[in-house]
Order: structure tokens, then C-alpha cells, then sequence
């Protein structure tokens, strides 16, 4: 699983004044907690949190006064508008054996029943996994190509990578090719002759 570097700034709870100061100059708060390890508060620049990469599962290495965590990103909390994040909650791995995370998936291939006039419809976009660290994937990659039209992807059909299990529900759908919806023929009524339409009149 990839890693990513981050270095971290000290943080101590409680003084107002720092905190003000810090999130005006583009940091935000980080909790660093886990079994058996000591919490750590911290700072992380709002430019390295939104440079961490997206659509995949990732490891990150924080460093705090030469101190070096390997964590996952556990929680993020954002603020009412929604895209501004405001705090962020790291999980240590330290003694961790086993972890539960959601891994993204990437469907690859056309399927044949798209070809056919279907349409392909993804209705889960992440597996959840339960795995050693060491083993978590980055994402988890389905090759679509065999579907046809009205069939269904569910995640029994899944083979999850080496050292992983899914445990997500086996009978959940995790996509479908949709056929194409048949095309009404309305009839319209024919309409009489002039002449006879006045008569009627």
C-alpha cells in the first residue's frame, strides 16, 4: 500500500490564541490516537491535507518532533459549508493486528452488454475490508467487460486480494448493465377527411 510522508507541528490543546493564529496561517488541528500508543495532538497544513491522494487507500507516515507514527486517515470533520476541513483524526497502527477500512473500487472494462445498447450503473463505489496493514490494497480492481445485458455484479462474485476478506454483504449489488427500455409506438388517430368532418358539424 502506498505511503505518504507527512511532517506535523506540535499542538497544544487548550490555548486559544495559538489555535486562532494557526488556523488563520492555513493549518489545521490533527488527533493522533490508537491502542496502547500515547494520543498526540498536532497541526498539518491545509496544503499537504489537500494534496493527500483521492480515490484510493493510503498509509501515512507523520512525523512530530522526529517522531514518526505510521496511520491511517480515520475521520475527517468538515465545516457548514461542507468543503472546508476542520479537523482531522488519525488512527495509529502501531499495535494494530487487523483493521477494518473501506477500499475504493475501479471498474475496468466496457461491458458487452453496453455495447449492445445498455447502460452501466455502479450502485457501491468501495468494498469494506478487513486486513492486516501490511495487506491493505490501494483499491480493488473489477473487470466489467463480461457483463451483458440485464446482468448484475454482487459482491459474492468478488475474489478479494491475497490476505483480505470483504465484508460487505454477499448479495449486494455492486453494479448492473441496464437493458434498454422499449420504444412506445403511439398511434395516432387518424384524422377524418374534410369533408366528412364537416358534415358532422
Amino acid at each position: 500500500m502506498k505511503r505518504v510522508k507527512v511532517k506535523l507541528t506540535e499542538r497544544v490543546p487548550g490555548k486559544k490564541s495559538e489555535t486562532k493564529r494557526m488556523r488563520r496561517e492555513g493549518f489545521i488541528p490533527v488527533e493522533i490516537y490508537g491502542k496502547g500508543v500515547e494520543n498526540i495532538h498536532a497541526w498539518i497544513s491545509a496544503k499537504d491535507f489537500l494534496s493527500l491522494p483521492h480515490g484510493e487507500t493510503f498509509l501515512i507516515e507523520a512525523e512530530v518532533n522526529g517522531e514518526k507514527r505510521v496511520c491511517i486517515l480515520k475521520d475527517i470533520q468538515f465545516g457548514w459549508l461542507g468543503d472546508n476541513p476542520i479537523h482531522v483524526d488519525l488512527y495509529d497502527l502501531a499495535n494494530v493486528t487487523e483493521i477494518e477500512v473501506e477500499v475504493p473500487i475501479e471498474f475496468v472494462g466496457t461491458p458487452a452488454g453496453v455495447e449492445l445498447g445498455g447502460t452501466f450503473e455502479a450502485l457501491m463505489h468501495s468494498l469494506t475490508i478487513k486486513a492486516r496493514p501490511a495487506n491493505l490494497p490501494d483499491k480493488i480492481t473489477i473487470d466489467v467487460s463480461g457483463l451483458g445485458l440485464g446482468d448484475a455484479l454482487h459482491v459474492r462474485d468478488i475474489q478479494p486480494p491475497e490476505g483480505c476478506v470483504i465484508l460487505d454483504n454477499p448479495e449486494e449489488t455492486i453494479a448492473v448493465v441496464v437493458e434498454p427500455e422499449a420504444e412506445e409506438v403511439v398511434e395516432e388517430e387518424a384524422e377524418a377527411p374534410e369533408e366528412e368532418q364537416q358534415a358532422s358539424e
